[in-house]
């Protein structure tokens, strides 16, 4: 069955017609949909809607664009809040953290250097759990492979991979799943088409990134940026079928098992409204 790994479901831009939404993805046969918070603000937001429907399933961490405002007591609370939903068979692990280097803000040496600290905690925070981890990875490729060293029994799925052929092989040597999705639709988007054509596929999970990350059949390069949604997850399973010479089924179902492996807590309901 499809799963989606990485859906902000709560974002505002699905505000007018989430329910229809969700009723589309499950006429779409999409059985799971995860939903990584970003920061403290919406850790009671995408639990309570993970819970909303059947399928539904969420993630609780600080994305690094949102540490420039985060102060260390989120940490403090991201680490009550885990422990908290320890028992809740919809929390699958942390997310959604990791690091950005192409924001310029970000760049800047002092929050390079609170994303890193921020980062780092919240891997110790999933070893400490043995938690599975959803990592943002933008112009960091190194230096996230670099904390997830530090911390070898954290595994994973590295988001929206867009990295070499080099360092896919170490993010899959480390035992993470690498997530494909819109931008492996795109024609000019090469490298990551050769990489989702050439990788083993036991290390391919599936996401949208909605309502980001849209696919190239909803709109033109230029033109007006369409929203995501996560009935889309199968059309994506279909151009990765289609690069890799495969039937469709295949991807899905290996798809799958990648996702279940790495986020063992997963378990697939046919996603509808509860």
């Amino acid at each position: 069955m499809l799963i989606d790994t990485h859906c902000h479901l709560d974002a505002v831009e699905f505000l007018p017609d989430r329910e229809t939404v969700i009723e589309r993805a499950g006429r779409a046969g999409v059985g799971a949909i995860v939903i990584p918070a970003v920061e403290r603000a919406n850790f009671g937001a995408v639990a309570h809607l993970a819970a909303s429907f059947a399928g539904g399933y969420y993630a609780l961490g600080i994305h690094p664009i949102a540490v420039p405002d985060a102060e260390d007591e989120d940490l403090e609370f991201l680490e009550q809040s885990v422990e908290a939903a320890l028992d809740d068979d919809r929390f699958i692990g942390i997310g959604e953290i990791g690091l950005d280097f192409f924001v310029p803000e970000l760049k800047q040496p002092a929050m390079r250097e609170k994303q890193e600290r921020y980062f780092s905690t919240q891997l110790q925070l999933a070893r400490r759990f043995d938690l599975p981890v959803i990592v943002h990875v933008r112009r960091s490729q190194d230096e996230v492979l670099k904390y997830l060293r530090r911390q070898p029994d954290v595994l994973g799925i590295a988001h929206a991979f867009n990295g070499s052929f080099q360092q896919a092989q170490q993010y899959i040597d480390q035992g993470f799943k690498l997530g494909f999705g819109g931008a492996m639709t795109y024609d000019r988007a090469l490298q990551i088409r050769r990489l989702a054509e050439r990788l083993p596929l036991e290390s391919i999970v599936l996401e949208t990134d909605a309502p980001d990350m849209p696919p190239a059949w909803l709109g033109k390069p230029g033109g007006p940026r369409p929203r995501n949604e996560p009935a889309h997850v199968g059309r994506i399973a279909g151009e990765l079928a289609r690069l890799r010479g495969v039937e469709v089924d295949e991807i899905i179902a290996a798809t799958g098992r990648n996702a279940h492996q790495i986020l063992p807590r997963l378990s697939v309901r046919h996603v509808g409204l509860s």
